[in-house]
C-alpha cells in the first residue's frame, strides 16, 4: 500500500511538471498571457503534489524515540495545507469570474489555447483514473486529496473550453458564469477535504460501525466472554483502540496473557487500526447475601 501511495503522488508530480513546462513553452512561443497564467496554475499543482509526497514519506516512517506512536499525523497535516490552497484557488477563480462578469470581459478565442486545455483534460483524466485506483486500494487521505485536485483541473479546463466556445458565438458572459460556479464548487471541495482531515488531527472517534466490527472480532477470540468497554480515536490516519474484555477469573496468568495477545493481534489486523490496548476484566460472581 505504501508503494501505491508513493507511486500515485509521483505520477502527480511528473504529470504536473510536464504540463507546466509544456504550457510555459507554448505560452512564450505564442505570446499568450492566458497560457502562461495557466502554466503557473500547473506549477501550483506541482507544489501541492510535492507537499503530499513528503507528507506520505514522513507518515510511512516507523516509530522512533521522539515519535513512539509513529508519524501518522503527517499525512493529514499535508492534506490540510492542500485543502487551504484549494480554497484559496476557488476564491481566486470566483473573484476573477465575478470581475469579468461585471466588466463584461470575454475571452479571446484561440485554437492554441483550446489545444492546451484539451491536452490538460487528457493528461489529467489519466492521472485522475490512476490516482483513483490507488485511493481505492489504500484509502489514503493524501491520495484522495491528489485525486480531487486532478478532478478540479479537469473541471476548470472543461469550463474554460465552454467559455471559449461561448465567446466565439457571442455569449460573452458564459465563460465568467461557468468559472464562477466552478470556483464555488472548488471552495466547497476544499472545505470538505479540510473537515475530513481535521478529525484525524483532533483524535475523533471512528464510525460506530467500525467499533462494532472491532467488538465482533474480539469476541471471536477463544476465551473472551464479553466486551466490557471499547473506545478508539484517530492518531493521524490510523486508530488506536482500547478494549476491556471479560474473561474467567479461574484462568492462569499465562492463559489470560495468551487471550490478551490474541485479541490484540486480531484487532491490529484491521487495516484502519495501528495499535490495540487490551485490558483484562475477570468475571467475579456476586456473593450471596
Amino acid at each position: 500500500m505504501e508503494d501505491s501511495r508513493k507511486n500515485a503522488v509521483s505520477v502527480g508530480i511528473m504529470g504536473n511538471i510536464f504540463l507546466f513546462i509544456a504550457k510555459l513553452t507554448i505560452g512564450f512561443i505564442s505570446n499568450s498571457i492566458a497560457i502562461i497564467s495557466d502554466a503557473f496554475n500547473s506549477l501550483t499543482d506541482v507544489v501541492n503534489s510535492i507537499i503530499l509526497f513528503f507528507s506520505v514519506k514522513v507518515g510511512s516512517k516507523s516509530a522512533d524515540k521522539d515519535h513512539p506512536f509513529g508519524h501518522h499525523r503527517s499525512e493529514p497535516v499535508g492534506v490540510l495545507i492542500v485543502a487551504v490552497l484549494t480554497i484559496v484557488l476557488g476564491f481566486e477563480i470566483a473573484r476573477i469570474a465575478a470581475t469579468r462578469l461585471i466588466t463584461k470581459t470575454a475571452p479571446i478565442f484561440s485554437i492554441t489555447i483550446v489545444f492546451i486545455l484539451l491536452l490538460t483534460i487528457l493528461i489529467k483524466s489519466f492521472m485522475y483514473l490512476y490516482t483513483r485506483l490507488a485511493w481505492k486500494k489504500t484509502k489514503s487521505t493524501a491520495v484522495f486529496a491528489l485525486m480531487v485536485d486532478h478532478r478540479n483541473d479537469i473541471w476548470i479546463s472543461s469550463g474554460a473550453i465552454i467559455g471559449f466556445l461561448g465567446s466565439n458565438y457571442g455569449v460573452y458572459f458564459l465563460d465568467a458564469v461557468v468559472a464562477f460556479f466552478i470556483g464555488i464548487w472548488i471552495i466547497k471541495v476544499g472545505f470538505s477535504i479540510g473537515a475530513r482531515n481535521v478529525k484525524y488531527l483532533m483524535g475523533e472517534a471512528p464510525d460506530p460501525k467500525l467499533l462494532d466490527k472491532i467488538s465482533r472480532i474480539a469476541l471471536k477470540v477463544n476465551g473472551v466472554r464479553s466486551i466490557q468497554k471499547i473506545k478508539a480515536h484517530y492518531v493521524g490516519t490510523l486508530l488506536q483502540v482500547e478494549v476491556h474484555i471479560r474473561i474467567s477469573r479461574n484462568l492462569s496468568v499465562y492463559r489470560a496473557h495468551t487471550i490478551e495477545t490474541n485479541v490484540k493481534k486480531a484487532i491490529e489486523k484491521i487495516r484502519d487500526v495501528d495499535r490495540a490496548f487490551v485490558h483484562l476484566d475477570p468475571i467475579i460472581k456476586s456473593r450471596p447475601h
